[in-house]
């Protein structure tokens, strides 16, 4: 049993599945009716207007409603289009225990606590029948599927049918009113028929049958959906099959096992089986045909409720307390395997053969079977016939089948096959060929064997531990097969005997490859992944609905199929949906636009997709723009989706050709810098928004002259304004002064006469608006005395002239020498060009000369506010200078349609060349290759990886130091490496309108030539290298040794921190001989000395108090490091007296014995050893055992900190050669937090010494 869907809430009372929809309704005994989608897990809506538990529920068969009926009497009808109860069905008068619509017929069944069964129409909302006769609660009533009949269960012990025949006849019938007298005499007459159908029930539904025989009451009665054939469940723990015909009804069988009362009871639509749920936890499966006990499900904790059977798939839904389960018996996946143009697959006992080339299908053999179990997979040998077919039974099993030569002829009668027998079997998780007569299985044991066809030999294959337990084999390429662990995939290689290349893929379930095994997915629930034979991850696509299936098609493209889509998936990554699906499929082979399936019921089909879509997506993506000119010229495709695409992927100009939309052909023309085309559907929108976007980017492009005509249409007079004074444009200035005047924009004005240099009109300006103080103070600075005489008489009372601390200068805009044109630019090959004509069946226009000659479109200044009257004539010199403007082409301006298009497209595949008599010399321009950058000239120049850093190549310095030094951990240099990066740069300050500029910090240094056989230079260059801020070893070893200073105070963690700096920086402290790599090792090997004691003191003080045995052996420890004579004191006197008081004296007497023979003791330190010593004769016991041997030399293993003594096997750190055990072997070294243990190195001098070229000085 496969739980498909579950849920969490209160006790489920009813259920029904939707008929098509991935939909279920299930009704709470709170009263409220949830809504769920199974496929997706989530909850659509939920309905709350019942006061009571809701027992009954049903969907319309073909109409957005659904039914219910609970425990406050009323049966509601509702539309979940509308989300929301239609109306309200009152007339029972007590509980409601089901409801069903009829599958024809505008009625409703419903069965109630007030034992009667009503029939509604629900069109009318009129109850049309009542059927009386049971004589306790009616718990289940149901419509025949096909007959006009009833059955109903109810507490009296008894199972009813009614035979409704009449009813429908007489609902079919149109028969005039009886009745037309005044309306309250018809209301009165309906209320009386009302009461006399409740009293008495009616004559048009009369009971055929009384099934007795169970000994307690009834809960559930059900019609079989194609047999004569009635299932009943009571209470007396027993399930009743009966079958009935014109004239009788009778027992069948009685179906026995469950131990508490049976709620309810259905039949299969698709199987002859019999599903039942009762109070005592279980749902139980009965075989119809043979009424036999098939097998069981039990929930420990919950009681179950109500079941309900999908109408046309294989799925069950059961309620109980605490929620609801869909799952469904058994797996649906077909089992086939794919050779070249045939798919063999299994469809019940019969393995079978389609020929997609013929479209035949032929029964090949009939497989005797050992297990009734479906199969999990089928694998099938061409070489010799054979066939690996495994299930799920006893948690997994195997059989081989030799299989008869199949040949043209074969039937396709199941009559005239061979018998295929069984040749072996056995237990396995999966089975795979893996040569002409040998096999692999996977057996429980997650263990793979190779096993012989011809012979019972077996072989176990030796996997590597690392990849941990194998859950699943595939087959891959020659001589190799796929392994998965729990998240990953192994590529095993049988001659080697060895794992050759892994992928993280977790839980992959199926594996497909492409024709010539150069691709396969991986494919798991979610998830498909991508690779190469060599599984390198190409691509990987991420699901949000279940995947089933996957195949190639012959350009590498997957399609692949979920429960209700069929996608695609390029190697890009991108994917799209091809098609909606009814019901899963299964795909097999893609040949063009066919796509052969395997459907769940076994049954081999062909469908036909559009592949336009992704064939054109993977061309533009792959560059073939044969393929794309092909697709284009037979398709309309250009939906919004590809024009998005295009867009997405860099193509802009492409999509641009076939875009009709102006709006989207404007946009695309901005993205692709094609100011022309940008200009042409700008003026066909005519939007301000489009002009104010097509001036910013003509700016960035530097088009003044349609710059110009962007901010006349946008009327920004103050843009305008700046743009003339910036491009010289004086005269122009001079119009747009007079235009702000006539439109009395004041502000404009000034601005204008401020650019011009017009003083007077400023001070016009400033007269006009009041400002008499600033006009006299501006007249008085330029020189004008005759107008400020005339301003004076206007000016305040208490105005004095200001008094400056400096030398002003007048604010004289300079003339200009000559004016701005447009920015010179080089016409370059388009990445992708078209015949618009061709394809599009347009021309492509060009840009109009007189589009850019004048102000606006009529010619004239009107559109910018200026009226006409009397004051166009001013400004003829304007318009006159605006019709001199160049078009693009005597412009020089990147228009792509002025190009002529190499024959082979603008992109040209690998393969391709330039035609034989294309002439270079009449090819557009090419931009100019730019000059080297200053870091590309370091990086050739030099190996020494912070040359690498100031060249801003992290990688490549961090590639250097990993070669070198063996560093796998980068993050502790972080700071160095910013550091040293900015040191290499000076930053100059240029106007302020313009960023600083960047400069490199570089030096001219010589370069030795070495050579192989002889360590003396033989030849020297000059070269450029940075000036690095390096750290030299004369600054670490001040440093160091005020690290050392702390230790000598006891702040260990202080010390600690700036030793380890002191460890990581040596590795970049320049290394211009033998002798400074010498002292950068010597350096190394006294931090590792220090960083070691720290580590040992600062654990040992946080667990003294807690295990004092243990620090004593961590201050043990610490006096055989190799440290200066001060700290070795230390340390030796540490350890002298933690023993001593853990009356360890033997130990004791040992430390106070080396802390004798040190000089510089002080006279406490001797006075305490002098004492311990004193003690020897009569304390000459350890009480305590220590993981220490004063005798045996050691080093400190700083991982574990103990010690590994003289002769056992250990592991160093490739940097700093830390000491460790070999367990921790392929770990990052604890001292330097850079390098890895276990791993070698040469360092970085060495390294440095086999290039040709070496640095030779700092």
């Amino acid at each position: 049993m496969l739980i498909k869907f579950e849920t969490k809430s209160n006790r489920v009372k009813g259920l029904s599945f939707h008929p098509k929809r991935p939909w279920i309704l299930a009704s709470l005994h709170t009263g409220i009716i949830q809504l769920w989608d199974y496929r997706m897990g989530t909850l659509l809506d939920t309905y709350d207007e019942h006061e009571a538990p809701v027992r009954g529920i049903d969907f319309h068969s073909t109409q957005p409603l659904f039914v219910s009926g609970g425990d406050d009497y009323k049966i509601k009808v509702w539309n979940y289009k509308l989300r929301r109860c239609l109306f309200t069905l009152q007339g029972h008068s007590d509980y409601i225990r089901s409801v069903e619509f009829h599958s024809q017929q505008p009625w409703i069944v419903s069965a109630s606590d007030d034992q009667n069964i009503r029939i509604w129409n629900w069109q009318s909302r009129q109850c049309i029948a009542v059927l009386p006769g049971h004589n306790h609660y009616v718990m289940s009533a149901s419509f025949h599927p096909r007959d006009d009949l009833i059955v109903s269960a109810s507490l009296d012990q008894t199972v009813r049918v009614w035979d409704i025949s009449g009813l429908k006849k007489k609902s079919t019938q149109a028969t005039p009113s009886a009745f037309s007298g005044p309306a309250g005499a018809a209301e009165e007459l309906l209320k009386m028929s009302q009461l006399n159908q409740d009293l008495f029930g009616t004559g048009d539904a009369m009971v055929k049958y009384i099934l007795e025989g169970h000994d307690r009451g009834v809960n559930w009665a059900a019609f079989h959906p194609t047999m004569q054939l009635i299932i009943s469940a009571a209470d007396d723990k027993q399930v009743k099959m009966w079958k009935i015909n014109d004239v009788k009804a009778w027992e069948v069988d009685t179906l026995s096992g469950h131990v508490g009362n049976v709620s309810c009871a259905l039949f299969h639509p698709k199987k002859d089986l019999i599903v039942s749920n009762s109070e005592d936890r279980t749902i139980r499966f009965y075989d119809v045909t043979k009424n036999t006990f098939v097998k069981s499900y039990r929930r420990e904790q919950d009681r179950f409720w109500t079941l309900d059977v999908h109408p046309s798939q294989n799925l069950i839904a059961a309620g109980h307390d605490t929620g609801l389960i869909v799952f469904k018996l058994e797996r649906e996946r077909p089992s086939y395997d794919t050779f070249k143009n045939e798919v063999f697959f299994v469809k019940d006992k019969f393995l079978k053969r389609f020929d997609y080339k013929a479209q035949k299908e032929q029964t090949v053999a009939i497989l005797r079977r050992s297990t009734p179990r479906p199969a999990r997979s089928l694998v099938y040998n061409y070489h010799e016939n054979y066939v690996l077919v495994t299930s799920d039974q006893d948690g997994g099993s195997y059989e081989l089948f030799k299989v008869p030569k199949v040949s043209g002829t074969s039937s396709s009668s199941s009559s005239d096959v061979d018998i295929c027998t069984q040749l072996k079997k056995g237990k396995a998780v999966a089975a795979i060929f893996t040569g002409l007569k040998k096999y692999a299985v996977l057996e429980r044991s997650r263990k793979v064997y190779i096993k012989n066809i011809t012979s019972d030999q077996t072989k176990e294959i030796s996997l590597p531990t690392n990849i941990g337990a194998v859950e699943g084999i595939f087959p891959a390429t020659s001589g190799r097969m796929l392994l998965r662990s729990e998240d990953k995939v192994h590529l095993y290689d049988f001659e080697q005997q060895t794992v050759i290349a892994s992928i993280t893929a977790a839980n992959v379930k199926y594996v497909v490859w492409n024709g010539d095994n150069s691709r396969v997915a991986l494919l798991s629930k979610h998830v498909i992944i991508v690779a190469n034979s060599k599984l390198e991850p190409l691509c990987n696509v991420h699901e949000t609905i279940r995947i089933k299936s996957g195949s190639f098609d012959e350009n590498n493209v997957l399609l692949y199929t979920t429960l209700n889509h069929m996608k695609y998936c390029l190697e890009s990554g991108d994917s799209g949906t091809i098609k909606t699906l009814d019901l899963p499929l299964y795909l097999v082979k893609v040949e063009g636009s066919k796509v052969h399936f395997i459907d769940r019921e076994g049954n081999v089909g062909a469908t036909e997709i559009d592949t336009i879509e992704y064939r054109f997506k993977s061309a533009l993506v792959n560059g073939k723009i044969s393929q794309i000119r092909n697709i284009i010229g037979q398709s309309q495709i250009l939906g919004d989706s590809i024009i998005a695409y295009m867009q997405q992927k860099g193509y802009p100009q492409v999509a641009m050709k076939f875009v009709r939309d102006d709006n989207t052909k404007f946009g695309l023309a901005l993205e692709c810098g094609n100011i022309e085309a940008a200009l042409q559907a700008a003026h066909k929108l005519d939007n301000k928004d489009c002009w104010a976007r097509l001036g910013q980017e003509a700016l960035r492009q530097g088009n003044l002259n349609i710059v110009e005509k962007c901010y006349q249409r946008t009327k920004d007079f103050e843009r305008l304004s700046f743009l003339y004074l910036t491009t010289g444009g004086t005269n122009n200035l001079k119009k747009m002064l007079k235009i702000a005047k006539h439109r009395e924009d004041v502000q404009s004005r000034f601005h204008n006469a401020l650019f011009l240099g017009d003083v007077e009109h400023r001070i016009d300006v400033l007269r006009e608006v009041g400002q008499y103080n600033l006009a006299y103070v501006t007249a008085i600075t330029h020189g004008l005395d005759r107008i400020a005489q005339e301003i004076q008489p206007y000016l305040d009372a208490n105005f004095q002239m200001p008094s400056l601390d400096f030398a002003p200068q007048l604010l004289v805009p300079p003339t200009p020498l000559c004016t701005e044109t447009n920015w010179p630019l080089l016409n370059t090959s388009e990445s992708v060009q078209f015949d618009a004509k061709g394809i599009s069946g347009d021309d492509a226009e060009q840009v109009n000369k007189e589009d850019l000659s004048q102000w606006d479109d009529d010619g004239g200044i009107d559109s910018i506010g200026v009226s006409a009257n009397g004051f166009m004539d001013g400004l003829d010199d304007l318009q006159d200078k605006q019709q001199q403007v160049s078009t693009p082409s005597e412009l020089g301006t990147n228009s792509w349609e002025t190009l002529e298009p190499f024959e082979t497209g603008g992109i040209m595949d690998s393969d391709a060349a330039f035609p034989s008599d294309y002439d270079s010399t009449n090819s557009a321009l090419l931009e100019p290759t730019p000059g080297r950058v200053f870091s590309e000239v370091w990086l050739e120049n030099s190996q020494v990886p912070s040359d690498h850093i100031s060249a801003n190549s992290f990688a490549t310095a961090m590639n250097i130091l990993n070669k070198s030094t063996g560093i796998v951990n980068f993050a502790p240099l972080k700071p160095i490496f910013i550091n040293m990066y900015m040191a290499s740069r000076g930053s100059l300050s240029l106007t302020p309108s313009l960023p600083s500029l960047s400069l490199p910090m570089q030096k001219v240094t010589t370069l030795q030539q070495r050579d192989d056989d002889n360590d003396d230079a033989d030849d020297e260059r000059v070269a450029y290298c940075p000036i690095v801020s390096a750290p030299k070893i004369s600054e670490l070893n001040d440093k160091l040794k005020n690290g050392l200073k702390s230790v000598t105070s006891g702040r260990f963690e202080e010390a600690l921190s700036t030793v380890r700096e002191v460890l990581q920086a040596i590795v970049f402290a320049p290394l211009p001989n033998k002798k400074s790599d010498q002292d950068a090792k010597e350096n190394i090997k006294v931090c590792v000395e220090y960083i070691t004691a720290l580590r040992l003191e600062i654990h040992r003080r946080k667990i003294h108090a807690s295990e004092p045995v243990r620090s004593a052996e961590l201050a043990a420890y610490f006096t055989k490091c190799k440290l200066n004579p001060t700290h070795t004191l230390l340390g030796l006197n540490n350890a002298m007296t933690i023993n001593f008081k853990l009356e360890n004296y033997l130990v004791a007497v040992a430390f106070a014995t080396r802390l004798i023979n040190l000089p510089n003791g002080t006279e406490k330190m001797v006075k305490d050893a002098k004492y311990v010593l004193s003690q020897k004769e009569t304390r000459n016991t350890n009480k305590h055992e220590l993981n220490y041997d004063e005798r045996n030399p050691f080093v400190i293993c700083n991982h574990s900190m103990t010690p590994i003594y003289s002769g056992s096997p250990k592991e160093l750190c490739s940097y700093c050669q830390a000491s460790y055990l070999p367990k921790y072997k392929d770990t990052l070294c604890v001292v330097c937090d850079l390098g890895k243990i276990g791993q070698s190195a040469p360092g970085l001098y060495s390294y440095l010494q086999q290039f040709k070229f070496a640095k030779h000085s700092e």
